[in-house]
């Protein structure tokens, strides 16, 4: 009798949330251990950065790094002093970490579950604002930038899915001229920044909508923007500390250059990478059949847009679908840098989709194409090595040669963190490895014994990995400096 009584919508977005769990869950298992994913498995430690042996050793005799736990204090302080994040993930992370382990599907688990929260509030989202929830929740899921930052152990689910609630309460707020519930949308907007800094762009955007929204009821913006000022205060203290810890990062900024980068990586966070898969002309004939999709879907949501929704939610949707893109070229020209990249535009994702979701309910036939493509996309995040970073790849390829006797000559990188992390986390513990730092390349190939049989590990991953590998090629014959792995005889000459 109870089961009777759930509306027929609520029982299938359960099915969505049923079948995106099983899906990101996939997805998980099949990647490989990924850069920045290091990052959040040693800042959660105690050793934000392990300090690695010098000469050769087993991966067994270092896994214990992978394991060891630091409390939200010692993690706040790693953050300050290391990187470039807001605290709430990692003490998410370092809080789940002790309950499930630290194996890189557990981790990954946390931002699965995120997500899922993410997709319930799209789902009602959509609801409030008189959209098909189903269709919303479905194109979400499909969306590679969702599904791609669903399935890293990294705080970008977590931030999309505060963002969610607080769009959702913003809604209500307007609509019920409601100041508590405006409050609490202010204050899940501010969390959301402590989860990633840039969910506050969508922050802005939204609480700018409620401002036009409620303007004759000031109570409720200002009660709104009162809530989000509550992390400010929080969320300078860590960003002050470490605005300069990554300079060199991106590229220069040029206008041109950072629209396009934009227009290419907002495509791809909706449709995937699929000329990646392809060359010649099958990759120029899948590119045109995707910009006709694109074009199509635009005119679509051009054609229908009065009946999209209410309209203060559809103003809402648009606002908080083009903040990402208008920060990220704001952020550029005032820092002189291009900070542009997928994961950086998956905040978008979720109000492009349920402005699509309102446009499709006019324009059926394109729904089944766009998901179609969605899946295969989707498919190749889980499948295709042009999607996924080479740690897993690179390291069974030069255990396969190198076995247990041979060793394994693997670049530092930038900081002994995103280049090594990965490559030991892949590796079997009977794997013998030297690290090799940028400028030490003769010294640490002349500590080996003539005769050696070494197995280059080129990740190419940081500035200093590619310049290992570059003065690996100059100082040895046979080692290029392409992402591959050859086997090469030390004779005594090269000591």
């Amino acid at each position: 009798m109870i089961l009777r009584r759930i509306p027929l919508a609520t029982g299938k977005c359960a099915t969505v949330l049923l079948l995106a769990g099983t899906v990101l869950i996939l997805v998980a298992t099949q990647r490989s251990f990924e850069y920045d994913e290091a990052y959040s498995v040693f800042v959660t430690s105690p050793a934000p950065r392990p300090r690695w042996p010098e000469n050769v050793f087993r991966v067994g005799d270092v896994r214990g790094f992978f394991h060891l736990h630091a409390g939200p204090a010692a993690i706040a302080a790693a953050l300050r002093a290391t990187d470039v994040h807001p605290p709430l993930y990692f003490w998410a992370l370092g809080a789940w970490r002790a309950v499930v382990g630290d194996g890189l599907v557990g981790m990954r688990l946390l931002s699965i579950l995120f997500a899922l929260c993410a997709l319930a509030l799209v789902g009602a989202i959509a609801r409030r604002a008189e959209l098909p929830p189903v269709p919303a929740m479905l194109l979400t899921l499909g969306s590679y930038g969702f599904a791609y930052t669903a399935t890293v152990a990294r705080g970008f689910a977590l931030a999309q899915a505060l963002a969610l609630l607080g769009v959702l309460l913003a809604l209500r707020a307007e609509q019920r001229r409601a100041a508590a519930v405006a409050a609490g949308a202010g204050v899940a907007f501010g969390t959301a920044m402590l989860a990633n800094y840039l969910a506050a762009f969508v922050a802005a955007a939204a609480l700018g909508w409620l401002a036009l929204a409620a303007w004759g009821r000031p109570r409720i913006w200002l009660a709104a923007w009162a809530g989000f000022a509550i992390a400010l205060p929080p969320a300078l203290w860590f960003f002050l500390a470490q605005r300069n810890s990554r300079t060199g990062q991106f590229p220069p900024f040029h206008l041109l250059g950072a629209v396009r980068r934009l227009a290419l990586f907002g495509a791809a966070d909706l449709l995937g990478g699929l000329p990646e898969y392809a060359e010649g002309p099958g990759r120029i004939a899948l590119e045109a059949v995707l910009a006709l999709l694109l074009a199509l879907l635009a005119l679509a949501v051009a054609r229908v847009w009065r009946r999209i929704g209410t309209p203060g939610a559809r103003l809402l949707l648009l606002a908080s679908a083009a903040a990402p893109a208008a920060g990220l070229l704001l952020l550029g020209a005032v820092f002189g840098n291009t900070p542009v990249e997928l994961r950086y535009l998956c905040f978008a994702t979720p109000f492009a989709a349920l402005l699509l979701a309102g446009a499709l309910a006019w324009r059926r036939w394109l729904l089944g194409p766009l998901l179609a493509v969605q899946a295969v996309s989707i498919a190749g995040l889980a499948t295709q090595p042009a999607t996924m970073q080479p740690f897993r790849a690179v390291a069974r390829a030069a255990f396969r040669q190198a076995g247990p006797d041979g060793v394994i000559l693997a670049p530092l990188g930038n900081d002994g963190v995103g280049a090594v992390g990965p490559l030991l986390a892949e590796l079997p513990d009977a794997a013998r490895v030297l690290l090799i730092p940028a400028g030490a390349e003769a010294v640490r190939l002349g500590a080996l014994p003539p005769g050696t049989h070494a197995v280059l590990a080129p990740l190419g991953v940081d500035e200093a990995s590619r310049a290992v590998s570059a003065a690996l090629a100059a100082a040895v014959p046979g080692i290029g400096p392409e992402p591959r792995t050859i086997i090469i005889e030390m004779p005594a000459s090269a000591r």
